[in-house]
């Protein structure tokens, strides 16, 4: 098989030229929040805000571009967790060309019904995207499609190049752009802009921590394959970096950096507390980088967060947003012994509206309570403004006598530590 020649920075501005009028040209805007909480200046690069959710539209609508007549009426394939999946079933459907998708059985739901909406056929197989690949390359093999690699073809990594280019002209002499990175074909196109445009200029990778590719490519010096669990950051699953991407970007990046799954729970809901932005966790991981505290380097310098995909379930949404509430303390859960008589629960509404929480649940327990039957336990969850806010809900309750024996749903632990512990830390 021949290798295909290395991209250059000519090869990216043609591919954005190409791509010109098809593909949107997002903004990359100032944010003074995350700037004062990452003690620099943030810019925000909002490819999130591409029709289909992601930047991979860059790349697909410049591979589709460049296929033979007989390759488009062939049709395309690719294995997918789902945005490249997204941007090939859309810009294959404006440009007239056949697209199938494999796509693992985990993949987002709302990534596999929108591929749909976009009239591509969709295969579910396997558990990852390397058992999709093993379909696809079947497919390939039996009716000669043409296998569109979301990260490991020049057409992409020169189209997702043109993300580089728009952020160079969008703000003026960056000192980084942070970058996710996931088979490698974004950070390997800007990378490639940003050699060519501005030396100085940091290229830094982020990865989840279940799935750290490139880590191990830079350890090993050539691509390797490492396990991936899953992750919040599913569009980063890729078990091996793409050789081709890693030879691009090896030398033209300063590091690669990993974050952990709470890291990326909380850049989600900072985003979109503070951007009003919806980013998948893919797209969050730069934001996590800087929650880490891993880019302290940085400090009081200009630089690009690349948020390169908004395509999150709703319901996983709703489930990261409570739990990032619940991981900075802003969201507590415990259990409290009552009186069973009139005015008991009335006690500790009371107690709890003094300090100003909000009661989101309150739910009864007899059966399995007390022993005591003239007790009865309530488990209560409340909305705080942080920790030290929780800590006078609990002396609120203390000074009324109501005793709270357990934190974090049913887990007793008034047996080690007293009949008035309690725990403040978030659940």
């Amino acid at each position: 098989m021949t290798t295909p020649p290395l991209p250059s920075f000519d090869d990216v501005v043609a591919a954005a030229r190409r791509i010109d009028g098809g593909v949107t040209r997002t903004p990359c805007v100032h944010s003074i929040a995350l700037s004062n909480l990452c003690g620099c200046e943030i810019w925000c690069k909002l490819d999130y805000q591409q029709p289909t959710g992601s930047f991979k539209e860059r790349g697909a609508r410049n591979a589709l571009m460049q296929l033979d007549a007989a390759s488009r009426s062939r049709g395309v394939i690719a294995a997918s967790a789902g945005n490249h999946a997204l941007a090939l079933a859309y810009h294959g459907r404006e440009l007239g060309v056949p697209v199938t998708v494999c796509m693992p059985r985990s993949a987002p739901l709302v990534k596999q019904v929108r591929c749909r909406e976009f009239g591509a056929r969709v295969i579910l197989h396997g558990d990852n995207i390397a058992d999709a690949r093993v379909r696809a390359d079947e497919l390939v093999a039996a009716h000669g499609l043409h296998y569109v690699n979301g990260f490991n073809d020049p057409a992409i990594i020169t189209g997702a190049g043109s993300c580089g280019l728009e952020i160079f002209e969008q703000c003026t002499d960056p000192d980084a752009i942070v970058v996710p990175v996931g088979g490698g074909g974004l950070i390997a196109g800007i990378s490639l802009v940003a050699s060519a445009l501005r030396s100085s200029t940091e290229v830094i990778g982020v990865e989840a921590s279940r799935c750290a590719s490139m880590t191990g490519a830079l350890a090993a010096g050539h691509p390797v394959r490492v396990a991936a669990q899953s992750s919040l950051a599913d569009g980063l699953g890729v078990p091996e970096i793409g050789a081709l991407a890693f030879e691009v970007a090896r030398d033209r990046i300063s590091r690669v950096v990993t974050v952990e799954e709470p890291s990326i729970t909380r850049a989600i809901l900072r985003l979109a507390e503070f951007e009003k932005g919806v980013v998948e966790g893919a797209g969050a991981t730069p934001l996590a980088a800087f929650l880490e505290g891993t880019m302290d380097h940085l400090a009081g310098k200009r630089v690009v967060l690349v948020l390169c995909g908004g395509n999150i379930d709703p319901t996983t949404l709703s489930r990261v947003i409570e739990h990032g509430l619940a991981l900075e303390g802003r969201l507590i859960q415990f259990l409290a012994v009552i009186r069973d008589r009139p005015g008991g629960l009335a006690d500790l509404a009371t107690a709890i509206a003094s300090t100003g929480a909000s009661i989101k649940q309150v739910s009864h327990e007899r059966a399995f309570g007390e022993a005591d039957v003239s007790k009865v336990q309530v488990l209560c969850q409340l909305e705080v403004r942080g920790p030290s806010h929780s800590d006078e809900v609990f002396e609120a309750l203390r000074a009324r006598e109501i005793e709270v024996v357990a934190q974090g749903g049913l887990r007793a632990i008034a047996a080690h530590e007293g009949p008035n512990a309690h725990c403040t830390a978030p659940m």
